[in-house]
Order: structure tokens, then sequence, then C-alpha cells
């Protein structure tokens, strides 16, 4: 090997090794959730609509929601992030908002544990949207990628 080409391979070296030791880059997915009464399972006889644009920093965890809803039978009394496949109920994972605290449009935040996020990640939460008639939720959407 030449002289003049040592000093070339040890860059290219060193370049090989730091990018193989740097830590994978943080990605920021948008996601959304369309909610509906046609979603809710039983579906109800709602004409609510609504709509969540959710951003999960895949670095941090933290899952943020900005969100609006309109022609409910009457006041929200709660929204929440739930465990479940579509066509399938499940239970609270991430609360959203709850009484006087209930209002359109909302946003927040919130950082997720590895399993929350492995569930969010595999397509496995919707948005639901509760009323005083609709207890179990009134208009529901599926978050997706």
């Amino acid at each position: 090997m030449t002289r003049a080409l040592r000093p070339a391979l040890a860059v290219l070296a060193c370049a090989g090794a730091l990018a193989l030791t740097s830590p994978a880059m943080a990605e920021m997915l948008k996601m959304k959730a369309d909610l509906k009464a046609s979603n809710e399972v039983p579906p109800t006889k709602s004409e609510g609509k609504g709509s969540v644009d959710v951003t999960y920093d895949t670095s941090s965890k933290m899952l943020s929601w900005k969100g609006s809803y309109s022609g409910l039978t009457g006041p929200a009394t709660a929204a929440h992030f739930h465990a479940g496949e579509s066509g399938k109920n499940g239970g609270v994972v991430v609360p959203i908002f709850a009484g006087p605290a209930a209002k359109s449009p909302f946003e927040g935040s919130k950082q997720l544990t590895d399993a929350q996020a492995s569930q969010l990640m595999s397509g496995g939460w919707y948005v639901n949207i509760h009323t005083a008639a609709n207890k179990a939720g009134e208009i529901r959407g599926q978050v997706m990628k």
C-alpha cells in the first residue's frame, strides 16, 4: 500500500465505524383518527363527527394530539385513547379530557411507555368521545398512520 493511500483509508475506516455506532435518528410520525358514529362498536345514531391529528416522537416517546368535534347528541363528557383494533372495544390507555375540560377544539400530550408505544405503532389504538346519551362512546376513530 502506498503512503498516500493510508490517510484516506484511515478516514474511511473511522467514518464506517461512526456510521455503525451512531444512534438511530428520531422520527416524528404523523397519524390521524377520523371520528364517526359508524365506527362505534356497536354504531350509534349520532350525527357527530370529528378528527384528531396525532404526532408521535419515536425518540422521546412523546405523543401529542390536536382535535375537534361537532354535532354530538349533547355535551362531551370525556374523550380517551383506547386500546383496541378496528371493530373491537378496549380499555382506556391515555385520557384526553373529562368533565369541565370537555371542549372542542382540544389538545394535549403524554409520554408513552414502551408497551403503549408498541401498541400505538401496530395500529391498536382508537379515539373515543363519550356523551351522557352514549356513555360507551358516541364517535370513534382508529389512529392510523
